[in-house]
């Protein structure tokens, strides 16, 4: 998918999309669940794997 593509599902610009691939901003979790309504994934899997990690 591309990234306008992305932006026009989350009613977001296309630029904000940039900046969460290059890392130069970081996803909250209204963003998280608003991803994961379009892409199709579990946010409370990720979740869970990121604080697996942390330990």
């Amino acid at each position: 998918m591309k990234q306008v593509e992305l932006a026009e599902r989350m009613k977001v610009y296309q630029s904000f999309i940039a900046r969460l691939e290059s890392g130069q901003r970081r996803v909250d979790v209204v963003e998280l669940v608003k991803l994961s309504e379009v892409l199709g994934f579990d946010p409370t899997e990720i979740v869970g794997r990121l604080a697996r990690m942390s330990d």
